[in-house]
Order: C-alpha cells, then structure tokens, then sequence
C-alpha cells in the first residue's frame, strides 16, 4: 500500500511540474488548491529563484497563500487584476468533456470565481482522476451557507442523493475559507452534470457547487506511461 501511495505522489509531482513549466514571465496565474496542486506552486517558486521568472500570483485558498509565500510567489488579488492569463487547478474527477468535481479540499468557490474569470485553465491530475462518469467514485461537494442548513439538505436529498455534512471530527463541522458548511452529495453517478450544476444552484441556501462545467481548456493527466495531454478535442475511454 506504501508503494501505491508513493507512486501516486510521483504522478502528481509529474502532472504539476509539468503544468509549470507552461507559465510564461509577465502573467498573472492562478494558484490553486490540492496536493497535486502544490506540486506546480513549488516548481514555480523554483523557476522564480533560478530564471528570475516575473508573474503574480491569485490565491484560490488560505492553504494556497501560505504555500505561495513560502515560495516567494508574488500575490496579487482579483480585484486588482480582473483578468487572469492561466490557472492551474486540480480535480477529483475528470470526464470525457473536461467537466469535473472539485471540493475535496473545500476550496470550490473560490477555485470556480477564479477559473470562470481566466483565459486559460489547465487541470492537473493524476491518471486515477480520470473517470468514463462523475460521481461515481467521489461525492459532490456544495457549500452552503450556515442558516437553516438542515432545510437545505433536505432540498438536496430531493436530487435522488445521500447528503452528509462534512465533519473535520465527530460533530465539529468543516468549515471553509468562507465561513460556510460543506454538503458531500453522494450519487450512483450524475449523467447530466450541466443540469444538476443547474438545479443545485437554484436552491436557496447553496453558494455553490463542485461541478465545474465546460470551464476547462486542457488537463494534464500522469500515469505509468507518462504524460496525457486532454483538451477539448481529446476522448477519454
């Protein structure tokens, strides 16, 4: 199981260096959150000290910034710069159209403002994220706000899912950057992820979800044979 565990940080290390590399001086790069993630944020903080690499970073979590710092990542906010040139993300699971769930690592909201105002997003993953399906292998994190949380639960167990609230320990709720609960919805699978991106977000209560859909150009998936480039062309079987 080590071996496993270890190979799978090697593929990350791979998938988020390899999205680094891609960054050019003069941007302005969205910084992501998650362990592959983090990976590209520590190669960028590299190619800063050894090519003097000129860019300015936005921060999609509090864990994000305090890595970014460490790197000597300059920061900037979105207010500042509206506009972003690229950002690298990671997923919990990608399909065949580039859709994905986010939010194991509760950043959602964030990382969705953050992709939905860049021109150009690049996912790093992992081949194991890759999936024929969402929602089979990973529940669906919503974050909501805190008030009457219970009656928003309900409306989403209407969607034919188990919904539980994220728990950092027995009855001590996670709480995210945004001072708000996270629902995982568990589904047999989602077929229709533009649809029940939709429906979710019309309830009352939901700030947002962790589909993300049609807001990715490419992702960069490692496995034993190396690198998989996927863009909007590609087909996953």
């Amino acid at each position: 199981m080590v071996g496993v565990l270890l190979e799978q940080e090697e593929l990350k290390k791979l998938a988020g260096e390899k999205a680094a590399e891609k960054i050019k001086n003069g941007m302005i790069v969205g910084l992501g959150t998650g362990s592959t993630t983090e990976y590209a944020l520590r190669k960028l903080g590299s190619r800063i000290r050894e090519e003097n690499l000129d860019i300015i970073g936005i921060p999609t979590s509090i864990h994000t910034k305090r890595i970014a710092k460490e790197e000597k990542i300059p920061l900037t906010t979105l207010e500042e710069n509206p506009e972003i040139d690229i950002t690298i993300d990671g997923a919990d699971e990608v399909d065949s159209y580039l859709n994905l769930i986010k939010g194991g690592g509760g950043a959602l909201t964030r990382e969705k403002i953050i992709a939905y105002n860049s021109k150009k997003v690049i996912i790093v993953v992992d081949d194991s994220k890759v999936v024929k399906a969402l929602g089979i292998d990973f529940d669906l994190p919503v974050e909501i706000v805190k008030f009457g949380w219970t009656a928003t639960k309900k409306a989403l167990e209407e969607l034919e899912c188990e919904v539980k609230l994220r728990e950092i320990m027995k009855n001590e709720p996670y709480i995210t950057d945004n001072g708000n609960y996270i629902l995982d919805c568990e589904f047999e699978r989602i077929e229709d992820p533009p649809e029940v991106e939709r429906m979710i977000n019309s309830i009352p209560g939901v700030v947002e979800n962790g589909l993300f859909i049609d807001l990715v150009d490419e992702v960069i998936a490692a496995g034993k044979q190396g690198i998989v480039t996927l863009d909007k062309e590609s087909t996953v079987v």
